[in-house]
């Protein structure tokens, strides 16, 4: 299966500002408005994300059609959106579709063993269908959803900002994707607030 040609423009920048893989997916849409940004626009979009998340990211040998990855990865992304919103809210979700792509898995164990490492027990992953790569993601999504601390899953403070993060700081009040992206911004208006009040 060939991967769709990326799009003539630019490509979006990929965020990882999670702290969770889960979240990082959702991320791959972010933005409100004339600033919405959708960084999976293609198979190839896809695969370049799943790479930068040290995920399995070949369809060498992979059968399928060109387009399958990208719709099941816009499928997927949406669902867990939304069982992210619905858990973080105190409510039930839909898991059919997470379910769907979960029951895709094929993977073993395998020992590794050669003279220069120690013998190590790696995962491998049999890929029978585009879809079958997101698996991965997939199984964090559900891990975030039955292991995750909610109190702790939060939606950046920005108001133009819909960026999900997993705040694993010391103190547990992060309040923004990053200070670099929203953190800084939000200072700096305060500042502004401040000083225009005297």
């Amino acid at each position: 299966m060939a991967a769709n040609p990326a799009p003539h423009a630019a490509s979006p920048t990929l965020l990882f500002l999670g702290d969770d893989l889960a979240l990082d997916f959702i991320n791959t849409a972010y933005g409100v408005d004339e600033e919405h940004q959708e960084c999976l626009g293609s198979d190839a979009q896809v695969l370049d994300w799943l790479q930068r998340a040290g995920l399995p990211s070949s369809l060498e040998g992979v059968p399928g059609r060109p387009g399958a990855l990208l719709k099941a990865a816009l499928a997927l992304r949406e669902a867990a959106r939304k069982l992210v919103e619905q858990r973080k809210a105190g409510n039930v979700g839909d898991v059919a579709p997470l379910n769907r792509v979960l029951a895709l898995g094929s993977a073993y164990r395998e020992l590794v063993w050669s003279k220069r490492q120690e013998p190590a027990v790696e995962l491998r992953r049999r890929v029978a269908s585009a879809e079958a790569l997101l698996v991965p993601v997939a199984e964090a999504v559900a891990t975030l959803l039955a292991e995750g601390d909610f109190e702790l899953v939060r939606r950046c403070e920005s108001s133009d900002c819909t960026l999900w993060f997993h705040d694993h700081t010391k103190s547990h009040r992060r309040r923004w994707c990053s200070m670099a992206q929203c953190g800084n911004r939000q200072k700096v208006a305060a500042f502004r607030a401040r000083q225009k009040a005297e």
